[in-house]
């Protein structure tokens, strides 16, 4: 189906190239095929092969400009509602020629689809640990905040970490970008993280949750900004040195990039502003734009 060729032309394709190279590429069995040794090798030069013919696609398109002017970017969830939408609308006033898609998914699924070129450019919270092949840009630190209801957070001991170390919690499942921002803000203050009232498949539902009291959240501020806005939950000082997200924007390193995509990375430079904490006024969930 990727390839649009029937299966028989596919397998005729692999033998020819493993003829050609005098060396099995596949173990092949009743459950699929599987790479041999010689095929993780070739592996990555097949994907470089692959690149490089994107690439001098890009540049000749570039040249006689019949380039397709649209860019593909993934984002989380929470970041493709707060803080794109106007972004992304103001980009494509300033560049009305140039198509946009939005695909949302995690932050594990977006690295995928760009090694894949599923898409252009992904939104997502930095977890450190990327590809040499792709590159990232920190646009913006956004706070994390510590949210409760009005009954726990009375109980919670503010300013306290021994006490909010004994207080129960909802968060992400492991894996997902969030999961890791709670780990490691607990880590970095030498305590055990605190036992866990719920794991939940959305960031969104964290909020729903603490409000009902069955235990707290340490998220970014602009994933519940709108449920804190309407009084539904309460957010409480951090005891420790303030904690905060890196959101960045992560794209595949290539000698030549489209120059739709060019365009989008220079408008991103430094257009995107944290929302503000509690502290601040006035309190929305939708950043501005410099």
């Amino acid at each position: 189906r990727e390839v649009h060729l029937a299966q028989s032309s596919v397998s005729d394709q692999i033998q020819s190239l493993e003829s050609e190279l005098g060396v099995a590429l596949f173990i092949r069995s009743r459950h699929g095929l599987d790479l041999t040794a010689a095929g993780e090798a070739l592996k990555p030069y097949a994907e470089e092969i692959l690149q490089l013919a994107d690439e001098a696609r890009i540049a000749v398109e570039a040249r006689t400009g019949t380039t397709a002017a649209t860019v593909t970017v993934g984002a989380l969830e929470t970041i493709a509602t707060v803080k794109l939408p106007q972004w992304l609308a103001a980009f494509q006033g300033d560049h009305p020629g140039i198509g946009l898609r939005l695909k949302i998914a995690g932050s594990d699924v977006l690295l995928r689809q760009l090694e894949e070129g599923e898409i252009d450019v992904a939104f997502c919270f930095d977890k450190g640990g990327l590809d040499e092949r792709l590159a990232r840009r920190t646009i913006s630190a956004e706070p994390l905040v510590l949210v409760a209801s009005a009954e726990n957070a009375t109980a919670s001991g503010q300013g306290d970490l021994a006490a909010l170390a004994a207080m129960r919690f909802v968060v992400t499942e492991t894996g997902c970008v969030y999961r890791h921002l709670f780990d490691t803000a607990f880590a970095e203050t030498g305590m055990a993280a605190p036992k866990l009232a719920a794991e939940v498949g959305s960031i969104g539902a964290i909020a729903s949750l603490v409000a009902t009291g069955i235990g707290m959240g340490l998220v970014p501020r602009l994933a519940v900004a709108e449920a804190l806005d309407r009084g539904e939950i309460v957010e409480l000082p951090w005891p420790g040195s303030a904690q905060a997200a890196s959101l960045v924007m992560i794209w595949r390193r290539r000698r030549v990039q489209s120059p739709a995509l060019k365009l989008l990375l220079a408008a991103a430079g430094e257009t995107f502003a944290p929302v503000r904490s509690a502290g601040d006024r006035p309190r929305h969930a939708v950043s501005s734009l410099s």
